[in-house]
């Protein structure tokens, strides 16, 4: 799809993924009266993903207003590690890609534009090939990029999308199988229920570096279904990516250097530290944006640097958990800190996934036999945050 004729517009956001793409759905059917456009390099917007979230992580106001973009709901999740597994009793929902494209372009229509390949942003202009765009706003969400100010670990997977040959008998996710054999960091295989017959598989790492090989989990694939009895009719579609893990960093640093530029999502610094999961502060964002009182690219950057620096800041003590599991112990027995996490009680473990501990709960996390070394763990805690080095 293309956009109309080049008059200035009130909000302009580049790129289509998840953040940009809520937060444009979210002014479009709150503020009319607004011209939004949204401006896409790919061929259509939603990329190729499925984003999860669970159920506390959303007040009732996001669950209600996010409730078209949901394809799949369950009541509960598992978790498997090799000395101890539990059923979680709380919601988990996902978003899969294709459903957020049609509920965006249901809504959006021409003012989705792909193919878009931008070359520059400043606060109130987006620059493409052969034409300026002017806007009273510009929002960013084109990703993740690397930046020297945040030090990071990485979520990286692959995922099959799989029609099996007869119902695999699941009857909810499981969000962590860290039985499997641990290799490149803390590896587990995360595995969602679609239909009786169709699951989501994807083999995933806690790793130092991002680089990974494909063909390698694919076969780690073959051998998890091999294991459970599951055989594959077909494989739909594969989804991969990277997620940062936050180490820590100078937040106010890292938006220094956006040159005056609203950002959104991971170009933003919005998401769970510890697990890696945006769509929550998406959602969040979101809400903000379309209650701000004025949308001038000033106004916009100085509200959207304000919450994720807060953000930021509220979410010390995950970073702190990031840095005991990337370097107090062993990288085979990094599962071994999930797995003392997963000893606490379903609201704990809600709280957790939606960023909201309270004091207790943090010391409830700490307390018991330590999963690391102790001496190991002061040594961790001593070292400079972006560096490594002792402080």
């Amino acid at each position: 799809m293309t956009g109309g004729g080049e008059a200035m517009i009130d909000v302009a956001f580049v790129g289509g993924g998840l953040a940009n793409g809520l937060a444009a759905y979210r002014l479009a059917t709150t503020r009319p009266d607004l011209t939004v456009r949204l401006f896409e390099a790919g061929e259509a917007v939603g990329g190729n993903h499925t984003w999860s979230y669970h159920e506390g992580d959303l007040g009732p106001g996001g669950h209600e207003w996010l409730a078209p973009f949901v394809t799949y709901r369950w009541n509960a999740y598992e978790v498997r590690f090799p000395d101890r597994s539990r059923r979680v009793g709380t919601g988990y929902r996902s978003v899969a890609s294709e459903r957020f494209r049609e509920v965006l372009e249901a809504t959006l229509g021409d003012a989705i534009e792909t193919g878009a390949r931008v070359r520059d942003v400043t606060p109130d202009s987006v620059v493409l090939d052969g034409r300026v765009v002017q806007a009273r706003c510009v929002i960013d969400g084109r990703g993740h990029s690397p930046s020297p100010h945040l030090r990071l670990g990485f979520q990286k997977f692959l995922g099959q999308e799989l029609e099996l040959t007869a119902p695999h008998g699941l009857p909810q996710p499981i969000i962590m199988d860290a039985t499997v054999a641990q290799a490149d960091g803390y590896r587990f295989v995360y595995v969602l229920p679609l239909t009786p017959t169709r699951l989501l598989v994807e083999d995933t790492y806690y790793a130092d570096g991002p680089d990974f090989d494909e063909d390698r989990l694919r076969g780690s694939i073959d051998a998890y279904l091999k294991a459970h009895g599951w055989v594959a009719r077909t494989v739909l579609r594969e989804e991969r990516g990277v997620l940062p893990i936050a180490i820590d960093g100078d937040i106010e640093a890292f938006w220094d250097d956006k040159n005056s530029v609203a950002a959104s999502g991971l170009a933003a610094g919005l998401f769970h530290p510890t697990t890696g999961y945006s769509l929550p502060d998406a959602v969040r964002l979101a809400d903000l944006l379309a209650g701000l009182p004025e949308l001038s690219g000033a106004a916009v950057f100085a509200a959207t640097r304000r919450h994720a620096v807060e953000t930021w800041h509220a979410r010390g003590f995950f970073r702190m958990l990031n840095r005991l599991l990337f370097f107090a112990g062993v990288s085979s027995k990094r599962y071994k800190i999930l797995q003392h996490f997963y000893r606490l009680p379903d609201p704990l473990v809600s709280r957790f996934y939606a960023a909201q501990l309270r004091t207790f709960d943090k010391v409830k996390i700490l307390t018991g036999r330590p999963p690391v070394p102790f001496g190991n763990a002061l040594k961790v805690l001593a070292r400079h945050r972006l560096t490594g080095e002792l402080a």
